[in-house]
């Protein structure tokens, strides 16, 4: 069968895949919706959703030891920089949204790092960079998120930081299995960035990346935890491990230097929202991309969503287009707010996002749009959700950007440094152009929905220029089609490619539009004749984490059935 299938012409082959998708999703569950892998997780006292399973084990056992879900989320965070080195680790950045119970109110934290304060725009174009490199030295920003952990600890947590460390250094010590997902995007890792001095060392085996369900251990990581469980925060920005991340740039052409370490802090920002059918959705502002979910959920509540269907082209299309206009905004205004006045109330208005909705033409995919005219003054990543008896509830992400990040490994600390800097653009007066000193436009954000002013869901969608996309998707599927936490996640997902960027490229001629298995070809044919260039089932299409509060105090927990992901409470 397999013989014939290659022998088939590629336009054969992609309908007769199309047609078989159709039917893939029959119901054969006898309850929840027929596309759903599993039904939601239901717990009363703790919950935890992240994207290995020994992650969340580790944060259910740290609230079962009386720690609350701040303590839980740094811990699973700790964790899956061990175990889930392909999407995150010491060397990345970090954001979160935190609901206090206490307080009875959101809090948000901005731990992204900057670029070296030595390195100048005018060094790239005068050695002839017409863009920021994708790995090695000179995309590396600050790492941010060891100080977002103690910035968390230091406001809620509970637990002593020690003991929120220690699990991973034990498993770093002893071992644990790889997993599935994780070994194979470590094995596409390995040969990219093995050029680079430190990784072959310390993240291979012979040279080679640990097999699925081979035992991997980090000993160097442990030692890392072990100075922070010691010496806390400076320890990392501060202490040896400053000295050794500088001097190892120093000797391999970088420009992150002691003074950029020492000198980090990350900050407290306020979560920023829209209603959408009476839910409020929170995300955090630039320089991250949460405000494009908003604005994109701005345009869609013009429009009678819930008698489209998920599946039909209609709301496909309308969808589609929606995220087009946002990401306009995104690639013009999306930067480091201490560098730039960038307009977020303004974007994230409901009368912006009536005016944006008129320019759709509900009969045809548009070829381009054009950012806004709003009115100035002058002037892979993982994600974690944890809940606790008390209420709190934490929404984490945190990554090394592409997969591993740069491939730049310091000697002797187990971890990978960032290359968020490629995200700089080197256009001269656009806001997210390269400056030292400036944090750069983030892909990576938390989510959270309150509702009436209570905690209603903390969620995540990880994967680039996917999560905006998907945050939206997740609230549509939820809000609109009526959909159960685990079923909005599994539900296949739209997700266009080939807007333009906040590194300065254009959308050409409309860009891509992929979709998941799972669509009916009736949908996707009719999509084409509107005018989309579709490219059937070709990813990324993100790793979502949830958590419900119902109204009876039950936590509702959903993980990602594309990733390696668990969800469990007690």
């Amino acid at each position: 069968m397999n013989k014939i299938m290659k022998a088939l012409p590629a336009s054969l082959l992609t309908t007769i895949l199309l047609f078989t998708s159709t039917f893939s999703n029959a119901a054969d569950r006898v309850t929840g919706a027929s596309f759903a892998t599993r039904s939601p997780v239901l717990a009363t006292q703790a919950m935890a959703a992240t994207s290995q399973p020994l992650a969340t084990q580790v944060a259910l056992d740290v609230m079962k030891k009386g720690g609350n879900a701040i303590d839980a989320a740094i811990a699973a965070n700790a964790m899956l920089g061990l175990v889930e080195p392909t999407g995150n680790g010491m060397g990345g950045d970090l954001y979160a949204i935190v609901w206090d119970a206490k307080t009875e109110k959101l809090y948000g934290l901005n731990a992204s790092g900057k670029s070296p304060k030595s390195l100048t725009r005018e060094w790239f174009i005068e050695n002839g960079h017409t863009s920021i490199p994708s790995h090695g030295p000179l995309p590396v920003s600050v790492p941010g998120a060891v100080d977002g952990w103690f910035m968390l600890h230091d406001r809620f947590g509970k637990l002593p930081m020690k003991d929120n460390l220690a699990p991973a250094i034990e498993y770093a010590n002893n071992g644990f299995p790889v997993s599935q997902l994780i070994a194979y995007y470590w094995g596409r890792s390995v040969p990219i960035l093995s050029k680079w001095p430190g990784f072959k060392e310390q993240y291979t085996l012979d040279g080679e990346a640990p097999e699925e369900g081979e035992i991997w251990r980090n000993k160097n990581l442990a030692n890392t935890l072990s100075i922070l469980s010691e010496e806390g925060r400076d320890g990392f920005y501060k202490g040896k491990i400053a000295r050794t991340i500088a001097d190892y740039m120093s000797e391999n052409g970088g420009f992150l230097s002691y003074e950029d370490l020492a000198s980090h802090s990350g900050k407290w920002v306020e979560p920023v929202s829209t209603n959408y059918r009476g839910y409020d959705v929170w995300e955090l502002p630039p320089n991250g991309q949460g405000i494009a979910a908003l604005q994109i959920l701005n345009v869609l509540e013009q429009f009678d969503i819930a008698e489209m269907g998920h599946d039909s082209a209609e709301y496909v299309h309308l969808f589609t287009e929606a995220k087009k206009l946002a990401f306009e905004d995104r690639a013009k205004y999306y930067a480091d707010s201490e560098f730039n006045k960038i307009p977020v109330d303004e974007l994230i208005s409901k009368k912006y996002g009536k005016r944006r909705s008129k320019l759709i033409n509900p009969e045809r995919a548009s070829k381009e749009f054009k950012a806004g005219d709003v009115k100035l003054e002058k002037g892979d990543t993982i994600y974690l959700t944890t809940a606790d008896s008390a209420g709190n509830m934490v929404s984490l992400i945190q990554s090394n950007y592409r997969g591993m990040g740069s491939g730049m490994t310091p000697p002797g600390l187990g971890f990978i440094l960032q290359d968020r800097g490629e995200l700089f653009s080197l256009e001269e007066g656009h806001f997210n152009s390269f400056a030292g000193g400036k944090r750069p436009f983030h892909t990576i954000i938390p989510a959270f929905i309150t509702k009436d002013d209570k905690p209603w869901m903390s969620f995540g969608l990880m994967g680039g220029a996917m999560q905006p996309q998907g945050h939206a998707q997740i609230v549509v599927n939820m809000i609109d089609f009526d959909m159960d936490i685990q079923a909005a996640g599994d539900a296949p997902r739209i997700h266009h490619t080939g807007s333009s960027q906040p590194t300065g490229e254009k959308m050409i001629d409309g860009g891509t539009l992929n979709l998941e298995t799972g669509y009916p070809y009736s949908t996707i044919r009719q999509l084409m004749r509107m005018g989309h260039k579709i490219q059937f089932a070709n990813g990324p299409y993100g790793g979502y984490q949830a958590i419900r509060l119902a109204e009876n105090g039950v936590y509702w927990g959903a993980t990602e059935s594309r990733k390696d992901g668990h969800a469990a409470g007690y």
